[in-house]
């Protein structure tokens, strides 16, 4: 639905920072489904872990976060803002993220009230659970 560039038209986030490679589904402040393939380029792999290189947990959360950010900036009230961090409630991790997976990032935005967000997010790699998150942000 979105690629890269589109992407980068709706949130601030540029290399090496951006962790969404594409958006699949969305619902303008509703919910998202979005991809981040690591192809063992990635900043992060050399020194996480050299020999036994894993996407690191925050970055995992990070990403689905910037996922969310997409389908509340694509609101019409929120266009231009950023989104940022406030709270990470409830993160789990149940599984490694490596080299070569595709990470699908899930995110409902449960409530929007007075520039403050709340979204359930999810982050799956061949149909296994990698994270769950409860994300909290501000819109400015």
């Amino acid at each position: 639905m979105l690629n890269l560039e589109e992407i980068k038209s709706i949130i601030p986030h540029r290399e090496p920072f951006i962790m969404i490679d594409r958006v699949l589904e969305m619902e303008a402040g509703k919910s998202v489904v979005a991809e981040k393939t690591l192809t063992g380029e990635e900043d992060f792999f050399k020194g996480h872990f050299p020999g036994n290189p894993v996407m690191p947990g925050v970055l995992i959360i990070e990403a689905m976060a910037q996922a969310g950010t997409v389908a509340v900036l694509s609101m019409e009230e929120f266009k231009g803002k950023i989104g940022y961090f406030a709270g990470i409630n409830k993160a789990r991790f149940k599984r490694k993220v490596r080299i070569g997976d595709t990470l699908t990032l899930k995110v409902e935005i449960t409530k929007i009230k007075m520039g403050i967000g709340y979204g359930e997010g999810t982050a799956m790699v061949d149909g296994q659970l990698a994270c769950s998150a409860e994300i909290v942000f501000a819109i400015g």
